[in-house]
């Protein structure tokens, strides 16, 4: 019976979950959004914050994906451990670490032989924007932007979501200097998908889990 309770099948506090349901969660988040990377990167496409970033880097310098994202990352766990406490940083450190790695890993299990970029930049969007989703109501985040995000929604009521765009399109407007304008137009199709699905879905007054 402690076990089923532990796993959150029968958790009665609506405003707090259960270590299980919280490892399930950092976990499931990180495997969705490695795999929204995983397609973005697959149609040779970016995306914003400091993925984006990392995305550069990889392209232009042929920097590993997932140690640019996680080293590009360390700054802002400063802001997330001041602001946000150290069950947030510690979760998002383990999320960051876990998409890093898995993204690293995706083409040895399997490979994307050819997908349209408006497909990719949409379907990648939209599961990075889950795997966000599923990190925000278990109190972690990708990082980055994610951190700087969640601070102001909490603190200001800014919508998360809305932060994250307009700093990813400066991003992706840097983008222009490495890669192709179609490149950099799908890429941003995938960054509108993903931050107006976190816009739409991540509110603090509806979900109280958070």
């Amino acid at each position: 019976m402690s076990l089923i309770s532990a796993l959150g099948f029968w958790n009665t506090n609506a405003a707090r979950h259960t270590p299980i349901e919280d490892v399930q969660g950092v976990f499931t988040g990180s495997v969705v959004s490695a795999l929204g990377l995983y397609i973005l990167a697959s149609a040779g496409l970016l995306t914003g914050s400091t993925a984006g970033v990392a995305f550069l880097l990889h392209y232009a310098l042929d920097v590993n994906f997932g140690l640019a994202f996680f080293l590009l990352n360390l700054p802002f766990f400063y802001l997330s451990l001041k602001q946000l406490g150290w069950a947030f940083t510690i979760k998002t450190f383990i999320a960051i670490g876990l998409t890093s790695v898995i993204a690293d890993m995706q083409s040895r299990f399997f490979v994307i032989s050819s997908i349209h970029p408006a497909w990719a930049a949409l379907l990648g969007g939209l599961l990075l924007g889950y795997g966000l989703l599923a990190l925000y109501r278990h109190r972690a985040s990708l990082g980055g932007v994610g951190i700087l995000g969640i601070y102001l929604q909490e603190r200001f009521g800014i919508r998360a979501g809305l932060v994250q765009l307009v700093i990813d399109l400066c991003v992706l407007t840097a983008a222009f200097f490495v890669t192709l304008p179609s490149v950099v137009f799908y890429s941003v199709l995938g960054a509108v998908a993903l931050n107006l699905f976190v816009t739409i879905n991540h509110r603090s007054d509806r979900y109280i889990a958070l």
